[in-house]
């Protein structure tokens, strides 16, 4: 054994006694040594927590809690290392779990680190304001915007960042609707432009040699795909027009047996063939606050996606139109009473993850047998929901693969809407049932 810094050679001439002293000697040096290390580490530790207790009795009497509570938006405050300190009442309210999430997210703290360290070179008095816009992907997905700008004081210890958060996701989403738009819009008329410039170059270089019943052919596609163009800008146009006055909620009252008879009488030659059949159901004297032009169309879109989409090759497809008093207490409409328009076929249905994007516009739902038919331009339910909010209506579609699809427009209630006599009828070789016109 070799004490710390004491090398032992003991002879076998030495005597017992001596051996003795010199470890009783090494073991008082190594006990020394071990105690003042502890004394020592003993030391630091107390400087420490004392250090801790004045940088926390700072913060406590120079800096009180700052009056974000009144802040018109949701506002925090963070320490210089991005501890939350506070949250008003609007952050809590509009992110509630979410806020850590947040400001741990690697952008979040890149702009923390950018606003202490441009302060240093900031004008006095006027500290910058960093911000970082980023995707939150958990707990859910939403579009966040940071400004923050750091507080000094007199002690760089209680310096205080100032952070306020905004969710932009709504926006975020009408700026990829937007580009959607302009990109399928573009998609759809550059496809029967492709289709005239070429007929019209085979037309051109063919001359007088090329054959009547091949130059009829052309001509009869050319017309086809400019009657596609036409119908394609005659939507986006009529989507504009309803759009430019949606804030103006309609006056005229109509009443809704009136309305129906105009689309029975739109709609009732394309039921007349084999393979389709139509049922109505529709309450006398309802009224509502509407323009009759709008909700025409409104249902007209609806029969003409059930008759595009629904069809199967080898069953008759029947379309049922409902129209009567909203039931009391239905969790689906803002407030009890109005009417209850409807559109209900029995045809092919969709998945369930299609309904929620229906309304977009260019959306289409296609599989393998759909895409032989003829599609449409894809904007008839944008144009439908657009009116129904105009009408400060609501929409609810429900569907399922080979169970048909059904559309539910609600209205609210006019006065005058009292009575409850009942128009029923069918077209075609379906019947209607009062019991199977309940579940739409």
């Amino acid at each position: 054994m070799k004490p710390h810094g004491l090398s032992l050679a003991l002879s076998s001439g030495d005597p017992l006694w001596f051996g003795i002293v010199l470890l009783t000697l090494a073991a008082l040096i190594g006990w020394g040594v071990a105690f003042s290390t502890l004394r020592r580490l003993r030391y630091v530790r107390g400087c420490l927590t004392a250090q801790q207790e004045v940088m926390q009795n700072n913060r406590d009497e120079e800096l009180p809690e700052l009056p974000i509570d009144g802040f018109p938006g949701a506002v925090l405050l963070l320490d210089t290392l991005g501890a939350l300190i506070q949250a008003n009442r609007e952050a809590v309210s509009q992110f509630g779990d979410s806020i850590g999430a947040i400001l741990r997210h690697p952008a979040a703290r890149g702009a923390l680190s950018a606003a202490l360290r441009a302060e240093a070179h900031a004008p006095e008095g006027t500290p910058p304001v960093c911000s970082t816009t980023f995707t939150l992907d958990v707990p859910i997905k939403r579009t966040m915007f940071l400004a923050l700008r750091h507080i000094p004081s007199s002690k760089r210890l209680n310096d205080r960042i100032l952070v306020v958060l905004t969710d932009r996701s709504e926006a975020h989403a009408l700026d990829r609707m937007r580009i959607d738009f302009v990109t399928h819009a573009s998609h759809e008329l550059r496809t029967p432009l492709a289709s005239l410039s070429g007929f019209i170059d085979a037309l051109r270089n063919g001359g007088a040699s090329t054959d009547d019943a091949v130059r009829q052919q052309f001509l009869d596609v050319m017309a086809q795909q400019s009657a596609r163009m036409k119908r394609l800008i005659d939507r986006l146009l009529y989507l504009s027009r309803v759009q430019a006055h949606e804030h103006q909620k309609p006056q005229n009252v109509v009443e809704v047996s009136d309305l129906m008879a105009l689309v029975l009488d739109e709609v009732a030659p394309r039921f007349e063939g084999e393979g389709y059949a139509l049922n109505f159901d529709i309450e006398d004297d309802l009224f509502i606050h509407a323009d009759e032009d709008e909700l025409v169309q409104v249902m007209l879109n609806l029969i003409e996606n059930a008759l595009r989409y629904g069809k199967h090759d080898d069953k008759t497809l029947t379309v049922t139109l409902l129209a009567r008093r909203a039931i009391e207490q239905d969790d689906r409409w803002p407030t009890e009473g109005g009417v209850v328009l409807s559109v209900k076929d029995d045809g092919r249905g969709m998945e369930a993850h299609h309904l929620p994007r229906l309304a977009e516009r260019f959306y289409r739902v296609v599989n393998a047998e759909q895409a032989k038919r003829a599609q449409g331009s894809g904007l008839g339910l944008s144009i439908v929901r657009h009116i129904i909010d105009r009408h400060q209506g609501r929409m609810h579609m429900a569907s399922a693969p080979n169970q048909g699809t059904s559309c539910l427009v609600w209205l609210p209630p006019s006065v005058g809407d009292v009575g409850a006599d009942r128009v029923s009828c069918s077209v075609g070789s379906a019947s209607a049932e009062d019991g199977e016109l309940a579940e739409v």
